[in-house]
Formats: structure tokens, C-alpha cells, sequence
């Protein structure tokens, strides 16, 4: 039976396959730089959550892990600008290293606000790892520390990604139809 999400999709960016290739790669060399430290990861929600857990299984290093509803969205597909923190952290962070993991780095401006928000509480070090980076929207000086793929300027879905809170249970990351958003 075929799935009806599918025939949303323009074509398919990044297989499932390949994500998970990605993200074990990325869990090796996080791995290597946190070796003998315990980093917490700090997942953005919603969209880190399928990223978030693969990356976890990927990582052959102690760690912890909170996670931060912040929003500047809504339903929409480009940023507002104006960026709201709907669930905090559960934990002191200061002293520790922190992973941000995202996943897309878009615009720039959520994140640039987190980082800024979270170094006010004095962590030894603040990194960011995203599995998608779209340069081509940045509008704020900020770039990940790792990342899997580099993304065209288009509304991608799928792995955690989503449009009107659809679309993130799809295994791939594929680029949404213009018809479906635009209407």
C-alpha cells in the first residue's frame, strides 16, 4: 500500500540509508572530541527528536541529555523572527559542555538566541550540531560545528522535519511539493 505522504513529496533528498550513515559518523567523531568528558545534548524540539535519538545510539561516549522547546515558526515555512522559549531546561548546565542538536539550521535566528539565552548560564562550552545546514537563508552570523548534509533552499519534510506538524514520521528527508504549502 502506498504511502499517502509520499505523493506530497517533490523527490527524495537524502534516503534512509544515508541518514543513518551520516549520523553514525557524526556519533564517531563526537565521539573522538568528547572522549573522557560527558557532554549534555540538548535537543531543540520537535524537529531534533528522531535526529536526536539515532545520534545518541551513534555515540560510544557518555553523555546526558534535556531538551528545549523554542519557537519562531509556528505553521509557517519561514522564520518570524521573533523567538520564544516554550520549555526550558530541567538541569544547571553551568560547567558542563553542551551539544545543541538541531535539526535544520535555517535562518540563524533561534539558534543564535539559544546560544546567546544559554551562555548566560556559564557552561564550559556551547557546540552545535544540526543534521541539515541551509546556508543560502541565513540571517544570523551562526554556523554549526557539525552537521550531515548541506541543503538547497527548499522546504524539505521527513526525519523529524516537519510542515503543520505533519510529515516527520517519514524515514527519508524529502523536498515538499510547492502546491502543498503554498495553498
Amino acid at each position: 500500500m502506498k504511502n499517502e505522504m509520499q505523493e506530497d513529496i517533490l523527490r527524495v533528498l537524502f534516503t534512509q540509508e544515508e541518514i543513518q550513515n551520516r549520523v553514525n559518523a557524526l556519533g564517531a567523531q563526537i565521539s573522538g572530541v568528547y572522549q573522557g568528558r560527558t557532554p549534555l545534548f540538548l535537543g531543540v524540539l520537535k524537529g531534533c527528536f528522531v535526529f536526536m535519538a539515532d545520534l545518541m545510539r551513534a555515540v560510544s561516549i557518555q553523555c546526558n541529555m534535556d531538551f528545549m522547546a523554542v519557537s519562531s515558526y509556528g505553521n509557517g515555512t519561514s522564520s518570524t523572527g521573533a523567538v520564544r522559549i516554550t520549555k526550558d531546561l530541567s538541569r544547571d548546565i553551568e560547567g558542563q559542555d553542551i551539544i545543541i542538536v538541531e535539526d535544520i539550521l535555517d535562518s540563524g535566528i533561534t539558534l543564535n538566541y539559544l546560544r546567546g539565552y544559554l551562555s548566560t548560564r556559564l557552561p564550559s562550552s556551547i557546540r552545535i550540531v544540526t543534521l541539515l545546514d541551509k546556508p543560502d537563508r541565513r540571517r544570523a552570523d551562526i554556523h554549526p560545528d557539525y552537521f550531515g548534509f548541506t541543503v538547497p533552499d527548499e522546504f524539505v519534510v521527513g526525519y523529524g522535519l516537519d510542515y503543520a506538524e505533519r510529515y516527520r514520521n517519514l524515514p527519508y528527508i524529502g523536498i515538499l511539493k510547492p502546491e502543498v504549502y503554498s495553498s
